[in-house]
């Protein structure tokens, strides 16, 4: 299997350990926060974005949270978003930021200074499975395909993210390279801000193939707007099990992206426990189960300590990774 398959060995021991302990909290419908205000990396239509939203949405749903509001704040590869947190932070004791993988690599590779260990660690809440997309009315049916187009013509196939050059889009399509038997490193990426403007630059032919959040295609796929060729998970999700998986097509590799929240460094612990709360007492509604499905997520839990021992062993094995990959 591809190394980036640990990535779904970790995100299921999260999910087991969660199920030991992580149920003790049931949700009894009485609100934990007044109002909730979500702080977003990137632009709209990205995976933070949604998984933000989707969040906020299934918290006031279920009475959990008062009011939800949220801020789109692009650049840096989230570094604004981070620098905001830290250097305002004793005026956001209400906030939260969606973060995910990305705050890891982009460490690593040096896109900004800081690290998770300069926030204030709230939860990892979910896993969302990559896929690799083409518009719908692209001559590529399969992974076969994309990569028959490929070879035939490497340094004029453009793939692009919503990340930056070596971020985790770059990693992900890397990755499928790798396992097809290419160079993961040969091929063009074309990086986004964010993955709503990486999905527009597809439906508008700048780039042939996208690498994406599965979440972030599935609504367009299911309007038949794009195709998904193959999503990295070890079977096909329901939320659009018309999309067949790498490892069915013989690409041997499997990958899962963790999101979570953090907040601001200095945050009370009475605040502290409140947003923990509510995200643990959230996973025991129909609110959030909705947002879940329709969105084809996977629930990790960690709270707290146990997401900074996650977030440690992610900072080690993707950095072994990128090494090998060439990107550090």
């Amino acid at each position: 299997m591809n190394t980036f398959g640990w990535t779904r060995r970790v995100a299921i021991a999260a999910a087991t350990a969660t199920l030991a302990f992580g149920g003790i909290a049931q949700a009894d419908g009485h609100q934990v926060l007044d109002d909730v205000h979500f702080l977003i990396p990137g632009g709209a239509g990205g995976g933070w974005d949604g998984t933000a939203r989707g969040t906020g949405e299934a918290l006031t749903g279920a009475g959990l949270v008062g009011s939800a509001s949220y801020e789109n704040m692009s650049g840096g590869g989230g570094g604004v978003a981070i620098a905001h947190l830290i250097e305002n932070a004793a005026s956001l004791e209400n906030t939260m930021m969606v973060n995910s993988t990305p705050i890891v690599i982009r460490s690593l590779t040096g896109v900004f200074p800081q690290s998770f260990r300069d926030l204030t660690l709230v939860a990892g809440t979910i896993g969302d499975y990559a896929a690799l997309v083409v518009n719908s009315d692209s001559e590529l049916q399969s992974m076969d395909d994309l990569l028959a187009a490929y070879r035939a013509d490497a340094s004029g196939f453009a793939i692009g993210g919503g990340s930056v050059p070596g971020g985790m889009d770059h990693l992900v399509a890397a990755m499928a390279m790798q396992a097809a038997g290419e160079d993961p490193t040969a091929f063009n990426y074309i990086p986004y801000d964010a993955g709503g403007a990486a999905m527009a630059g597809l439906l508008s032919g700048e780039i042939k193939a996208l690498s994406t959040g599965f979440s972030e295609a599935v609504a367009l796929a299911q309007q038949g707007e794009v195709r998904i060729l193959g999503v990295t998970a070890d079977e096909r999700v329901d939320a659009f099990a018309d999309a067949p998986t790498m490892k069915e097509q013989g690409i041997d590799t499997t990958f899962v992206n963790w999101r979570g929240f953090f907040a601001a460094p200095g945050v009370s612990d009475a605040q502290l426990g409140k947003f923990q709360t509510a995200l643990t007492q959230m996973y025991d509604t129909p609110e959030w189960e909705e947002v879940r499905a329709r969105n084809g997520w996977v629930n990790i839990h960690n709270n707290g300590d146990d997401f900074r021992a996650f977030l440690e062993n992610q900072e080690k094995v993707i950095g072994d990774l990128m090494k090998t990959l060439g990107f550090l």
